[in-house]
């Protein structure tokens, strides 16, 4: 049980960042939701403490962050989940018009993907030292970091996201906050089926050791261990079947 632990969840208001926020709060967790999208909060105000951020707004996350500070005290725990997936080739000639890949697209998958996790890290990590709150820290990464062919921006932030995890393992453990990282592999959600068609799918399934898509329920498992497991640290848990072994 997470004890009331106060727990902020970027891109919380739906997909996985919303199944995470449910299972924390249902493990006793304070959770307070940051998303740019406010639509849905009128339902999940009902348990979650919603905030509409910008989480690649510099400004926008430090008002946030200090209003959090002002009514809770302390954050214990933050989730880097919010991001966008884009696929695109480094050259496409089968598109005359746009053969390489696009310098806009890439910029806007790196600042949603990889700065925005900077700057949440860096605002609520300094409130934790200052705080000498014992944190823990949780990226959501993606299997794609270890490259995969179309995707040079989003393979590309989440290789620098796992980086950046390893690197403030070493920096703040000595503050005693934790950072790790989750890597999901192909997991059965709406967004993948409407991704993907059914025979790529179906190749994945093949692909994979254990024949199957993961469970959303399989990451919140993790989300749960990389807080509770107090000795884990610079890991980045793969929870991808051992598609990438």
């Amino acid at each position: 049980m997470l004890d009331n632990k106060v727990i902020v969840i970027t891109g919380g208001a739906s997909g996985l960042g919303l199944a995470i926020a449910e299972a924390l709060f249902k493990q006793n967790g304070q959770i307070l939701v940051f998303d740019c999208n406010p639509e849905p909060f009128e339902t999940l105000s009902q348990h979650f403490d919603c905030y509409e951020v910008d989480v690649t707004d510099e400004q926008q996350i430090e008002q946030a962050v200090t209003r959090v500070i002002q009514k809770y005290g302390q954050i214990d725990v933050l989730v880097n989940n919010a991001g966008i997936i884009h696929s695109q080739p480094l050259v496409n000639i089968m598109d005359p018009e746009q053969r390489r890949h696009s310098y806009q697209a890439f910029k806007k998958v790196i600042n949603i993907d990889l700065d925005s996790v900077f700057l949440m890290t860096s605002m609520v990590a300094e409130q934790m030292i200052m705080k000498r709150t014992k944190g823990v820290i949780i990226n959501i990464s993606s299997i794609s970091a270890q490259g995969k062919a179309g995707q040079t921006a989003y393979a590309a932030a989440k290789a620098g996201v796992e980086a950046m995890t390893r690197v403030w393992a070493k920096e703040l453990a000595g503050f005693g906050i934790r950072t790790n990282a989750i890597a999901p592999g192909f997991i059965n959600t709406p967004s993948t089926s409407d991704a993907l068609n059914e025979q790529l799918i179906k190749d994945i399934k093949q692909m994979t050791p254990m024949k199957k898509l993961g469970e959303v329920e399989h990451i919140v498992q993790a989300a749960i261990y990389a807080i509770e497991n107090g000795f884990v640290n610079g890991s980045v848990l793969e929870v991808d079947g051992g598609l990438v072994i």
